[in-house]
């Protein structure tokens, strides 16, 4: 294929060194294709440019290519690290990639443990008691932090566990520091009362450090510690101690029990599982922390298909199966930036400069299990079996969209080069008793609606309560420059394939207009009509380009994709006119803009005083009666608001 490539580009390849190294393809609109290492970059990137790959995914990625990249490294476990963080950022088009997931959620106590702790306690302070709670962004080193955790429910059931045995504190400090009585967790003990001075600072202490053994795994001798001091109370004749402790025991021992713990070994540790079917992947990750299993998290790379052969091509020597090759890109673009645990049970065996790689990047000593025995047996069977099942219900629901797509293409003939790429864009109009009109646009793409094409227009200008006015003027913006670029043949400029009107004939009759001005294809433009009655599933489709309406039937899977996208439309509008009503009320969100208002205690003022009218008109006395509200507080409320 080497004929068809610039003679500077070939040049370029004839010039590379024979040392490791990263290289990186670039088609003609600079769009990175792919991200590849080598161990001799010469040898690697030559075998691309000499060999004719014919019509494969290879030979249709080789065409492509008009400019190319190259780092040299020192070593291969340089190579990885580097390749997996570029496809991680720039999110290469045949390239395995596992797109960046939510932050993972932590078990937070708050303070170091390193506070005095005073001689004499009138008026507790939050403080000397630290408290426990979910937490999800950057740690901290003022705080401790326990995880991460592979779901939010994992850690606020391990929050409910220490609060059963070690009876920690979750209130907020404005809470704890505005107490005068008991809060309800005291009551079913869950929380030892220290807001008013039901526990001592240096008891609540011994508490958290037990609950920080509990959380580190080490409950044998947590046990052992807790025996020791329950006998010891009970020498000296201080029963009702001794039972306190007797009791916080058999708490433990319960949740030990319940969960499983293996109380010798393993404390953390990931379990991961590779699986691939129908040109789709899952890596489903377990997390065993403080020798308790988590739960799992499953996630589905994208590119698989397209990064096959090419993958196939890189490690042309070793022929290595694609779970494995999906395995080690999970591998080195996970745990960019994510605690590694010292133990990594895998399905199967990966590359050991990777795991080499690994250990130098997080500083941990890492090792791996591909045939484990006993208790991890039992936790990679669950890993697989959970892998199993998160694939098909992919590929299920995936088979089932793709379905929807396919029927719609077919019903009103079009017929795209590529079903993947079949767009549609949805308009729905929006406004409150005629005024404050808005115009919302979704885009469904790829067999599913993407959120960030999803368009809101602001629309002046017009009679109050003209949908008509308004969705002209929408469609204008929308298309107006697009339109202008499809006829100066500048840039890559597309139209949808479809553009659905959330109305009948009068909507779409406008919509016609807009279209035959801008010299667009009248036959992309189709409303949808409400049927009798307006039912769902009595919906007509109605079409600008003259052919007659047409009812699908209410079971039709075309009718069904159709519905999804209108109805995500109308979400869309509805949710955009409500957060403009909210800040018409809030006058521009005045009371969340003041700085110590949040979400919380924003709530709690609109609750007591039925609404931001009567905020508005509360005293500096008044506001200071809502639970959380200082003095400083309410008067920069008050004259915030005046």
């Amino acid at each position: 294929m080497s004929h068809t490539h610039d003679e500077a580009l070939l040049a370029q390849v004839a010039a590379l060194p024979a040392l490791p190294g990263v290289y990186r393809y670039f088609d003609a609109q600079d769009q990175l294709l792919y991200v590849g290492k080598a161990l001799n970059l010469k040898r690697r990137v030559s075998s691309y440019f000499q060999k004719d790959h014919g019509g494969t995914r290879i030979g249709h990625m080789v065409s492509k290519i008009t400019r190319m990249e190259t780092t040299v490294v020192r070593s291969e476990a340089e190579a990885l690290l580097l390749e997996n963080n570029l496809i991680k950022t720039l999110h290469p088009r045949f390239n395995i990639l596992f797109r960046d997931d939510k932050t993972y959620p932590y078990l937070k106590l708050t303070g170091n443990g390193r506070v005095a702790l005073p001689a004499l306690v009138k008026t507790p302070e939050a403080q000397h008691y630290p408290r426990v709670a979910y937490y999800r962004g950057a740690v901290e080193k003022k705080h401790r932090y326990f995880g991460p955790f592979p779901s939010a429910w994992a850690v606020k059931e391990s929050i409910q566990l220490i609060q059963k045995v070690f009876r920690l504190r979750t209130c907020e400090d404005t809470v704890f520091a505005n107490r005068t009585r008991p809060c309800l967790l005291f009551q079913i003990k869950r929380c030892s009362g220290p807001c008013v001075n039901l526990i001592s600072p240096e008891d609540y202490k011994a508490d958290v450090q037990h609950a920080e053994q509990f959380l580190r795994g080490e409950t044998q001798a947590l046990m052992r510690e807790m025996e020791a001091r329950m006998m010891a109370h009970a020498d000296k004749l201080e029963f009702e101690l001794a039972a306190e402790v007797r009791n916080q025991l058999t708490a433990l021992s319960r949740v030990l029990h319940q969960q499983s713990v293996d109380t010798a070994v393993d404390t953390d540790a990931d379990i991961l599982v590779a699986k691939v079917q129908g040109g789709r992947a899952c890596v489903n990750l377990a997390m065993v922390r403080g020798g308790r299993h988590l739960g799992d998290r499953p996630y589905f790379p994208v590119h698989v298909q397209d990064a096959q052969d090419l993958l196939g091509l890189d490690d042309a020597e070793t022929q290595r199966p694609v779970e494995v090759q999906v395995l080690e890109a999970f591998l080195a673009q996970h745990y960019i930036g994510v605690p590694v645990p010292p133990l990594l049970i895998l399905s199967a065996a990966v590359d050991k400069a990777l795991i080499e790689a690994l250990s130098a990047q997080s500083g941990v000593k890492i090792s791996t299990v591909t045939n484990p025995r006993e208790h991890r047996r039992v936790w990679l069977e669950m890993a697989e079996k959970n892998a199993e099942l998160q694939l098909a219900r992919l590929l299920a629901e995936e088979g089932s969209q793709q379905a929807r797509t396919r029927a719609l293409a077919e019903t009103l003939d079009l017929a795209p080069d590529d079903l993947d790429q079949l767009h549609i864009e949805c308009f729905d109009i929006s406004h409150t008793a005629g005024e404050n009109t808005q115009a919302s646009c979704v885009v469904f793409r790829q067999h599913k609606m993407q959120s960030s094409d999803y368009r809101r227009y602001n629309i002046e200008g017009i009679t109050p309560g003209d949908d008509y006015a308004a969705m002209r003027q929408v469609l204008m913006r929308r298309y107006g420059k697009l339109a202008e670029a499809l006829r100066s043949g500048e840039g890559t400029a597309r139209l949808p394939d479809l553009v659905l009107i959330d109305g009948g004939k009068g909507q779409v009759s406008m919509a016609r207009e807009v279209f035959s001005d801008l010299g667009l294809d009248l036959s992309r433009i189709v409303g949808v009509e409400k049927g009798e009655g307006r039912k769902v599933g009595l919906e007509e489709l109605v079409f600008a380009d003259g052919r007659e309406k047409v009812y699908l039937g209410k079971d039709s899977a075309a009718l069904m994709l159709v519905a999804q996208i209108r109805d995500e439309a109308h979400r869309f509008a509805i949710t955009g006119m409500r957060a403009q009503r909210a800040k018409v009320r809030m006058g521009g969100s005045k009371i969340e803009e003041i700085p110590g208002i949040g979400p919380r205690k924003r709530a709690k003022l609109l609750q007591r005083f039925g609404g931001v009218r009567g905020v508005e008109s509360a005293s500096v006395e008044d506001l200071l009666g809502v639970e959380g509200i200082s003095r400083e507080l309410a008067e920069s409320i008050y004259n915030a608001l005046h």
